[in-house]
């Protein structure tokens, strides 16, 4: 018998251990690129989902920002037609006019597009290609922003009907893996456009780092993420719990929420903002330390400001939107 190259293995094992909890009969689309890492996870899903019961298409997104991306998308669906997975199509999507960056414009439009492929063909579960160093790079711009716990997590395995099967297997792997069974990945120049910040950290910040501290950083760094998802998990638990008890018919009991450990308060608090219409995007560590203020640092201050023209007031021991 001949042996399955270990990085093929790698990916197939991912993919398997990912699909336990999707009911036999469902639909999984692969969302697919045509690099290296979704050309793996589309391989592997072809190979692992029938012999869960589970029906595997493709969706592969063109954003029309490059030459040629009509031809390449058109290809990554022959090639998925050819390997099993249907349905198999391109969404072809337009970024112009929507909010934040090209990166961010991309993203918006690449996901709305995978939500109303799942939603027409009834689809359970999104695969995506994200791989570990993918997870260690989110980490490294969430410190970079200085962002808390929620952005230190960075991608979890699963969100709604999104999955990330390879989170735990290396960028290295999915291209080891491709050559093994003669894949031939596409390379999307922008991955090392020095524009962006994700390319720079890809090309420097973290080689950099790992030729400092050592091959362990990547995998140190991902571990890192599922550690704190972990703990963000259980502090989420024991907000809800807060801001149960607080809740008033006006707002939030100030005594009940001045009882509660300052890391749960705070996310108590961006909870109930974000209830109120805050937008999330908008919404800063400067908003929820000014509703604090009016917790723990009272001294007759007037309303604050809420991202959305909301006003927060302290009244008669009462936090109230005024």
């Amino acid at each position: 018998m001949v042996r399955l190259p270990e990085p093929v293995s790698s990916v197939r094992r991912a993919v398997r251990a990912s699909l336990t909890r999707v009911p036999a009969g469902s639909l999984l689309l692969v969302a697919c690129s045509g690099g290296a890492d979704s050309l793996a996870l589309a391989e592997a899903t072809a190979f692992e989902a029938p012999r869960r019961g589970l029906r595997a298409g493709l969706v592969t997104v063109d954003h029309g920002l490059q030459a040629g991306s009509a031809h390449r998308a058109e290809a990554v669906v022959a090639w998925a037609t050819a390997a099993g997975l249907g349905p198999a199509e391109v969404a072809t999507v337009d970024v112009a006019g929507l909010p934040g960056g090209p990166e961010a414009a991309a993203r918006t439009a690449r996901y709305a597009a995978l939500d109303a492929a799942a939603d027409r063909h009834h689809a359970a579960a999104i695969l995506l290609g994200h791989t570990r160093d993918d997870q260690a790079e989110t980490v490294l711009l969430a410190l970079a922003r200085g962002a808390g716990p929620r952005g230190l997590a960075g991608m979890p395995p699963r969100r709604g009907r999104y999955l990330r099967p390879l989170l735990d297997v290396s960028r290295a792997d999915t291209r080891k893996a491709c050559a093994a069974l003669g894949l031939v990945p596409w390379d999307d120049p922008h991955n090392t456009d020095p524009v962006y910040a994700r390319s720079r950290v890809r090309a420097a910040a973290l080689p950099a780092l790992v030729a400092a501290l050592g091959d362990g950083v990547v995998a140190n760094l991902a571990r890192t993420a599922a550690l704190v998802a972990a703990d963000n998990a259980a502090l989420e638990a024991l907000t809800g719990s807060v801001l149960a008890a607080a809740r008033t018919p006006a707002g939030l009991s100030v005594p009940r929420l001045a009882e509660a450990p300052d890391g749960v308060r705070t996310r108590a608090l961006h909870a109930w903002a974000r209830e109120l219409g805050a937008p999330g995007g908008a919404l800063s560590h400067r908003h929820v330390a000014a509703l604090d203020a009016l917790v723990t640092d009272w001294h007759g201050q007037g309303p604050t400001m809420l991202p959305g023209g909301i006003a927060v007031a302290r009244r008669a021991g009462e936090l109230v939107r005024v």
